[in-house]
């Protein structure tokens, strides 16, 4: 073998073992890197859960939130309690919650919305609610007191009180994106308009509307999870 060959061949053998020890150290590097995190507990890599104040308003992105239907059902029920409508009743009317149509783009719970409603009225004494979603639950257990319970324990069939109001409403939403173009960030803009609205059971009319609106605008880095 020629001094050449014999010194090119050397040449590659440290070339290797240098790529090796390269290879080695940055290995060890990140190693030592993930040991110091864990071992200083870096949040990142710890799960962890903290209470968090409800009335606080948070908002994680543009979609409707527990926030938003905190805010709209107080404002709502404000506005019932301070209107022309309520105060010509001397007595707390007696109404009924048939529901509100959900017309957004995501699954809504709008029970939860409509029980906030009555709870929040309810607890003003300023409106009596009948219990309409337990009707058959009712008539079932009058029944069986009726064929079961001795008369002087037995509720009284027939003093039902009937609703003369109705509460519905409904709950919509546009939705618009950014559009297709160079950027960094897409942004994502959300208007929502929630409608509440009473109506005389006896004559169809509508004696009270109150409209809440919100709209949210998000943006978000196109790299990422």
């Amino acid at each position: 073998m020629s001094y050449k060959e014999s010194d090119g061949k050397q040449d590659t053998e440290q070339g290797v073992q240098v790529m090796k020890w390269m290879v080695r150290q940055s290995v060890g590097a990140a190693a030592m890197t993930a040991v110091l995190m864990l071992g200083g507990g870096c949040a990142a890599f710890r799960a962890s859960t903290q209470t968090v104040d409800v009335n606080q308003e948070m908002h994680m992105d543009a979609r409707y939130d527990a926030s938003d239907m905190r805010t709209i059902t107080a404002d709502v029920v404000d506005q019932i309690l301070t209107s022309p409508f309520l105060m010509q009743h001397q007595e707390p009317p007696v109404m009924m919650i048939a529901g509100v149509q959900n017309r957004t783009l995501d699954h809504v719970d709008t029970k939860n919305i409509t029980d906030r409603i009555r709870t929040l009225l309810l607890n003003s004494g300023e409106i009596r609610f009948v219990n309409e979603a337990r009707r058959a639950d009712l008539l079932a257990e009058q029944g069986f007191q009726a064929a079961n319970v001795s008369p002087d324990q037995q509720v009284v069939i027939g003093r039902q009180l009937g609703a003369q109001y109705m509460i519905s409403g409904s709950f919509a939403e546009i939705k618009r994106s950014s559009p297709r173009q160079v950027r960094i960030s897409r942004q994502e803009l959300r208007y929502y308009k929630f409608t509440l609205e009473v109506t005389d059971l006896e004559t169809s009319e509508i004696l009270w509307i109150a409209e809440q609106e919100f709209a949210r605008l998000a943006s978000k880095p196109l790299i990422g999870w």
